[in-house]
């Protein structure tokens, strides 16, 4: 059998004003109008066919009918109270499971994530790296970053990072011998091929370089892969500014030229819309946003 309860909100109207003896300090409490705690007031005694109020010239005072009333009503409220903090509190902690494409994984989140950890030690990031979209309706996953376009009906999308495309070797093959100081000089090197974005064709044609073999040398379906042989000295990268802004932080790798090509496709912070009113998703993906602003 249902229960058959009064309006919540005229149960909280009145217990604000029950325990202050005034429809005031209730209004400020709630935020509300002091007409509005008096009609909410007005309601529920209408509703339980019982004065709960005995309105004086300058006091509030309980009926006994009001007096019975409160104890069980604060009693009720409070384990309401205790049992959404209980709720709260388990939602900002425990795993939170993200799920990314494994050279972002490597080459930007993780480095960064002890950030995370110090700003939110009761939360464990649980990192599910993959190629595949994650089906937030099968899968147990809290919020992915997704390498795209963006569009993906039915879930929340804000775009974290952009990115370009440009060479990066290391400091000494850049230096040679012999050095590498203009386009043309590509010519005489190995390059890196990244087979999940620009080719170096296109960027080579935008140079107005010719004369180069982009047939030769070693491909990489994984971005990850590739810059790990651009650190090793390996040759020349066509690389994804957001995967290697870490290592042209530290110098470990050196941008070769001006010239880049913006990427048609980009970063994207995806999750159902009402995740994001789960708190350890909501900080995480603040914290992924003010991690971007600083990469920038």
């Amino acid at each position: 059998m249902g229960r058959r309860l009064p309006p919540l909100n005229a149960v909280r109207a009145f217990e604000a004003a029950a325990r202050h003896l005034s429809f005031t300090r209730a209004a400020a409490e709630l935020n509300v109008t002091q007409a509005a705690i008096s009609h909410q007031i007005k309601g529920l005694e209408e509703t339980l066919g019982v004065p709960l109020f005995r309105r004086l010239n300058r006091a509030l005072v309980l009926t006994e009918a009001g007096q019975s009333y409160l104890p069980p009503l604060n009693e009720a409220l409070d384990l309401i109270a205790e049992a959404t903090a209980r709720l709260r509190q388990a939602e900002n902690q425990g795993v939170l499971t993200v799920s990314t494409i494994s050279s972002f994984a490597a080459r930007w989140l993780v480095p960064r994530l002890p950030r995370f950890q110090a700003l939110h030690p009761t939360v464990d990031v649980r990192l599910s790296s993959s190629t595949r979209l994650v089906d937030f309706t099968q899968q147990d996953v809290d919020i992915a970053i997704r390498f795209g376009r963006g569009h993906w009906p039915d879930l929340a999308v804000e775009r974290l990072l952009r990115e370009d495309v440009f060479p990066v070797a290391t400091p000494a093959l850049r230096d040679g011998p012999p050095p590498i100081r203009h386009p043309s000089d590509l010519r005489g090197v190995t390059l890196l091929h990244d087979d999940f974005t620009i080719n170096w064709a296109d960027w080579l044609r935008l140079s107005g370089v010719d004369g180069v073999d982009v047939s030769r040398g070693p491909r990489y379906t994984d971005s990850g892969h590739l810059i790990q042989a651009a650190l090793a000295g390996q040759g020349v990268a066509l690389a994804r500014s957001a995967l290697i802004a870490d290592d042209l932080a530290a110098g470990r790798l050196v941008r070769l030229f001006d010239l880049a090509l913006p990427s048609e496709l980009a970063y994207w912070v995806v999750c159902p819309p009402h995740y994001l009113r789960r708190p350890k998703v909501r900080a995480f993906r603040d914290w992924l946003f003010a991690e971007a602003a600083r990469t920038d």
